[in-house]
């Protein structure tokens, strides 16, 4: 087991550096000479000459018949794992404070596809970026609720009307602000669940907060005392980004019991 340790710590080594980690990307998207990359990346062909051969010896690329080099299957395979560290290092201020919750593993490993997401901090810029994706919503909007600010009610409850479907979960531990029985009564909510443009769930403790459309994603994850946290996000429109938060919303949908609004506490 040891000897495995020493062999794996020699390939972060290998990965330990900018360039070698530059010149990985770079062939991931196409095959290429030491020369020509050199030239891409703006530096000395002494200097990625000497990563180019460091990079073959760890068996990461290879070198083809026609002089340009590939990303060996290994080579491809650490290139998926890399986003997942990239977004936890260029986040760890952020997770001093905060953590994956009681998000299963399998998601947990695949953190690298939110490494394009934007941080948002600040309420005022959260709820706004929130109302966003309610506005450029045109076929769904999905949530993962621990509550709900009051003056997003109105403008989902309008796009709703214009025949977005909306499916959410709520926390049973969620308390609802006061006035919001006499608000969704007032929007016709009730009607919209009748026609089933809306169909809602509960789970017993949400701390993750999720919202998405069908292009759009922001995330939030708990405090590290597990309590939501409505004051910072993570906002992408980016493929990978959405698919992550998609596959987990569905994983949290399956996986709910059915809406009991007397569990909800004014």
């Amino acid at each position: 087991m040891t000897d495995l340790f020493d062999e794996t710590a020699n390939y972060v080594l290998d990965l330990a550096s900018p360039q070698r980690m530059q010149i990985l990307f770079k062939l991931l998207e196409k095959n290429s000479t030491p020369t020509s990359l050199a030239k891409e990346i703006d530096a000395t062909k002494q200097e990625v000459h000497r990563n180019f051969t460091r990079l073959e010896q760890s068996g990461l690329i290879e070198k083809k018949t026609d002089g340009k080099y590939t990303l060996t299957t290994f080579g491809k395979i650490v290139c998926t794992q890399v986003p997942s560290l990239v977004f936890i290092s260029q986040n760890r201020k952020y997770f001093e404070d905060h953590y994956f919750g009681n998000i299963p593993h399998k998601f947990q490993m695949r953190c690298g596809q939110l490494a394009n997401g934007q941080y948002i901090k600040g309420i005022s810029k959260v709820l706004e970026q929130w109302k966003n994706v309610y506005k450029n919503s045109n076929e769904y909007i999905y949530e993962v609720l621990s509550e709900v600010p009051l003056d997003l009610i109105e403008p989902l409850v309008k796009q709703v009307k214009k025949g977005v479907k909306f499916n959410y979960i709520f926390s049973e531990s969620a308390v609802v602000p006061k006035g919001r029985k006499a608000l969704l009564k007032k929007l016709g909510f009730d009607k919209l669940v009748e026609k089933g443009l809306i169909e809602r769930k509960m789970e017993k403790n949400v701390q993750t907060v999720l919202i998405l459309n069908e292009k759009e994603a922001c995330i939030m994850f708990p405090t590290l005392d597990g309590e939501s946290d409505l004051t910072e996000m993570f906002y992408s429109d980016d493929l990978m980004f959405h698919e992550w938060c998609l596959d987990y919303f569905r994983y949290c949908w399956y996986g709910s019991d059915i809406f009991k609004e007397s569990k909800l506490k004014e």
